[in-house]
């Protein structure tokens, strides 16, 4: 039976930085036949992204601006300081006269401004990972013109840039330890190590402090932070794991070419060698939103609180000071309510490194009608996991209707 046509739904994959047409142009990977059959899906990429006119555009060589490892030495550290003031000057250079004009704040309101343009009274918006904060901002500004909204793989609303990213630590942590444990019990697992890969990796990260390892002349020698990027990629779906346990068996046989490979898929670098421009838009909304600590010692201070959170992993959420030298002024997220929107269907998933559960847990019950599907499964957002998320938010996107406060997925 066919499904009426309901309306547009607009869509965002996250981010933030990414734009958002590739939805629309390959929807079967994204959504169910159901919500194609009944909808109009939309995607537009936001200010500053994808192929928006301009967008923003800093640099054209990551590895010269994100290879440095960890600083453990005075000279180290003040080179951290220096490549983010460097990288900061670049974007300055390329794309100052749109930097201050690309908070999330900013595309909450196109997002309005796309609905009326499309002649709806109401309007139905589906937000990955970042998108979630998008969409809740959206419905906190505009609620009136909330039709039905998803928000999957949400942030923490109320947490600050800092707090932001010990969560993002301890979510990384913890994939990654269930990672290390399950290679360790598997001896078919390439980086099994005798049972012991927990105290294999500790080794190897160790030893790429001082002896990065040469993949090719043009590229950065595999060094620490490029493999903690690697595992960053990684921890986004179980899925990529075996990838990644071979990669970690060639690093330690001498060869860093499956790390660089997974470095190079977190930044999304294409086969000619170039880049999009996600990394810099993400860096330029982040400031706006949320600038988080304004000096070098006191972005310093948190450290610690790193270490404690994700001993193994925490370190590489450090030593980053693009935020404390921003050029642009801040536009600070508004504070996320969603009064008078009407129930807002939250997506998390009880393994998701980058939003961790308890962060979609904390955007539901902030939310005035916030309602989550909890999904097991370790991988970032939840919806297509299983038919029965897939079914919860169909039923929920086609009527408006949630008889659940929670439901398990």
């Amino acid at each position: 039976m066919l499904t009426k046509r309901i309306g547009s739904m607009l869509v965002n994959p996250g981010g933030p930085g990414f734009g958002g047409t590739d939805l629309p142009q390959n929807v079967d990977s994204y959504f169910s036949a159901t919500l194609i059959e009944a909808f109009d899906i939309i995607g537009w990429d936001p200010r500053g992204t994808g192929q928006s006119t301009p967008a923003v555009d800093c640099v054209a060589d990551y590895d010269k601006y994100f290879t440095s490892n960890p600083s453990s030495t005075e000279s180290e550290h003040q080179a951290l300081v220096d490549i983010s003031k460097a990288f900061n000057d670049e974007c300055e250079k390329k794309s100052g006269e749109i930097l201050p004009y690309i908070s999330t704040n900013a595309t909450a309101r196109d997002i309005d401004m796309i609905r009326a343009a499309l002649g709806e009274d109401k309007i139905t918006y589906f937000g990955f990972s970042y998108g979630s904060e998008l969409g809740a901002t959206w419905a906190t500004m505009f609620p009136t013109t909330v039709r039905a909204a998803v928000l999957d793989g949400a942030t923490d609303p109320t947490s600050n840039y800092m707090q932001g990213g010990l969560d993002q630590a301890k979510g990384f942590e913890t994939e990654f330890t269930k990672f290390l444990a399950q290679c360790s019990a598997n001896k078919k697992c390439p980086f099994y190590n005798k049972g012991n890969a927990e105290g294999a990796f500790d080794s190897l990260i160790k030893k790429l402090d001082t002896q990065p390892l040469v993949v090719s002349k043009d590229r950065a020698a595999v060094n620490q932070t490029i493999a903690y990027t690697a595992i960053s990629q990684a921890m986004y779906s179980s899925t990529i794991w075996p990838e990644l346990e071979i990669a970690l068996s060639d690093a330690q046989q001498g060869d860093g070419a499956g790390l660089l490979d997974l470095f190079d898929s977190y930044y999304r670098r294409t086969e000619d060698g170039t880049y999009g421009n996600e990394l810099e838009a993400f860096n330029a909304i982040m400031c706006l939103d949320d600038p988080g600590p304004k000096t070098v010692e006191e972005a310093d201070s948190y450290i610690p609180k790193f270490l404690a959170a994700a001993p193994r992993l925490g370190i590489s959420f450090t030593g980053s000071y693009n935020c404390v030298f921003w050029p642009a002024k801040p536009d600070p997220r508004i504070d996320i309510t969603g009064n008078g929107a009407g129930p807002i269907v939250v997506v998390g998933t009880t393994g998701d490194a980058a939003t961790p559960l308890a962060s979609s847990r904390k955007m539901a019950s902030t939310l005035q009608d916030g309602r989550l599907v909890v999904v097991t499964e370790d991988r970032h957002t939840g919806y297509g996991a299983n038919e029965c998320v897939v079914s919860a938010v169909d039923k929920y996107l086609i009527t408006t209707k949630v008889t659940f406060a929670e439901k398990a997925c």
